[in-house]
């Protein structure tokens, strides 16, 4: 390959969409199918999500219809991270023989098409069982204490640990008819339990359910549900179609580029220097990447939809992850386009200038923020709801940071343990007064020193590279790694090389 081939051939491998149409006439293939794709992968994701939002309303409406059938004196709001508490043996004997008689009369008392599940013929029982201390007795009066820690379970009445009541019912979820979709039937796998594990006085009661979605059985439905399901399984298929191009695109593009870094080759023949690794790095276009592990998600996410479709799967939360993750990819894959204006690409070309910083200061904040979440889940944990497991301190840790709910946080520390409220105000006014006045402040600060940096270029012009040299045919200095001088122009090159190879109609008229 002789030296003008090859550098027509990198002009026109970075050149945008539109001047590669001037140049040879080669149609924006890449371009017309992402804006396609776009607007598809867009649609796909708000016909599922509208149908998924069906299916979480669902059981959420029926979890809450459950506890106000089966807990008595439940008031529709939970306690904590249970249902509702009783205080007295009474209390908790009354509560399981109220799940027990509402069971028996559900079809009488539940509006709702409930019923009870069925297995070969024949119903499902309700089954309470307990668990207990193997030995022992728990009564202060008694000293020393006899107690095997080992639990046994068994289906007899309550003792001492907890109760547990389970029983499975059938219900169906008619919303998605009003869609034009065909209707899920579902089995709740319900559960109650009596909890007494801390014997404190205190018995927490706690419903819950899994939810098991199957193919209705000998269903018939007259209207257009199930044409409106064929339409449905067509456009999936057709959107599997377009990704799967987007991805043979790309790959194709990636395969061009390692073609292309026969520039390195030609370096070490002609010049016996090899080039930059920072304009070695150009030739890997991390947006490519970034498609094909978009489509490949979305293919992913379209055939888990289609089986959903189908009725011959029920996980909507899989599919729901790959279809936004990969809507997410695309519409942020769109604004690599729009980097091809100068006007439009301040954001792109200041993040690209500013990650490496960013991602060094994140790393030494980070283990700041970490000694601070679990000092405060140690010491404040008992004392506070905010601080109870790690994930709440580091949510509310995040959330102090960006000036959210700071009185309540100082106001709910109880001043019952002197000791432990005057290390609650030293540990949030450190934290605050660190994170907010100081790391946050150097972080915004090292943004704006990027922006002001890329500002500065386009209005003075960027630092030529020496990719760029070759690429407007001045051969004097290139390559410079390994010569005199090279230091200054390689670092000058690295601080500002991803920005000025990412559009070849701003960076040089060729």
């Amino acid at each position: 390959m002789t030296e003008e081939i090859l550098r027509d051939d990198l002009r026109f491998y970075f050149m945008s969409p539109c001047e590669k149409y001037k140049t040879r006439r080669q149609l924006p293939w890449k371009l017309a199918v992402q804006i396609l794709k776009i607007f598809m992968i867009t649609l796909q994701l708000i016909l599922f999500g509208l149908n998924n939002q069906l299916v979480v309303s669902y059981k959420e409406e029926n979890l809450l219809a459950f506890k106000n059938l089966f807990l008595k004196g439940y008031s529709g709001v939970d306690e904590d991270d249970y249902s509702i508490s009783v205080y007295t043996k009474q209390s908790v004997y009354d509560s399981l023989h109220y799940v027990i008689d509402q069971y028996s009369q559900l079809r009488n008392l539940s509006v709702g098409p409930a019923s009870y599940a069925e297995e070969n013929g024949e119903f499902l029982p309700l089954i309470i069982c307990k668990k207990s201390y193997k030995r022992g007795s728990v009564e202060p009066s008694e000293e020393p204490y006899d107690i095997d820690a080992e639990l046994e379970t068994g289906y007899t009445f309550f003792r001492k640990w907890d109760n547990l009541i389970t029983f499975a019912l059938k219900g169906i979820n008619l919303q998605t008819v009003r869609s034009h979709e065909l209707p899920d039937c579902y089995t709740f796998f319900v559960k109650i339990v009596f909890d007494n594990s801390c014997h404190s006085g205190k018995v927490k009661l706690t419903l819950d359910f899994d939810a098991v979605s199957s193919v209705c059985k000998n269903w018939k439905i007259s209207g257009t549900a199930q044409k409106s399901t064929h339409y449905l399984l067509i456009f999936d298929g057709f959107v599997i179609i377009v990704c799967l191009s987007s991805a043979v695109l790309c790959t194709r593009s990636i395969i061009l580029a390692v073609r292309l870094l026969q520039v390195n080759l030609f370096c070490l023949e002609n010049y016996n220097q090899k080039v930059c690794e920072d304009d070695q790095r150009e030739f890997l276009n991390c947006w490519y990447i970034l498609v094909i592990i978009s489509d490949v998600m979305a293919v992913i996410g379209s055939i888990l939809k289609m089986e959903i479709q189908a009725k011959s799967m029920t996980n909507y939360d899989v599919c729901s992850i790959f279809l936004g993750t990969s809507t997410l990819m695309v519409w942020v894959g769109v604004i690599r386009y729009l980097g091809y204006f100068e006007k439009y690409n301040v954001l792109i070309l200041t993040m690209r200038a500013a990650l490496p910083k960013v991602l060094r200061f994140c790393c030494c904040a980070g283990m700041i923020y970490l000694g601070y979440t679990f000092c405060g889940w140690i010491v404040l944990g008992p004392y506070h709801e905010k601080f109870e497991g790690l994930s709440r301190v580091a949510e509310c840790l995040f959330s102090l940071v960006n000036g959210d709910d700071m009185f309540s946080t100082f106001a709910e520390f109880e001043q019952k343990n002197t000791m432990v409220w005057l290390f609650s105000r030293a540990y949030l006014y450190s934290f605050i007064s660190l994170f907010i006045y100081m790391v946050l402040s150097l972080f915004i600060a090292l943004i704006t020193d990027a922006y002001e940096t890329i500002k500065g270029y386009q209005t003075t012009g960027f630092p030529m590279t020496e990719l760029q040299r070759f690429l407007m045919g001045q051969k004097e200095g290139f390559p410079l790694q390994g010569q005199e001088g090279v230091g200054a122009e390689c670092g000058e090159a690295e601080t500002v090389h991803a920005s000025v190879m990412l559009c070849c109609c701003k960076r040089y008229s060729i």
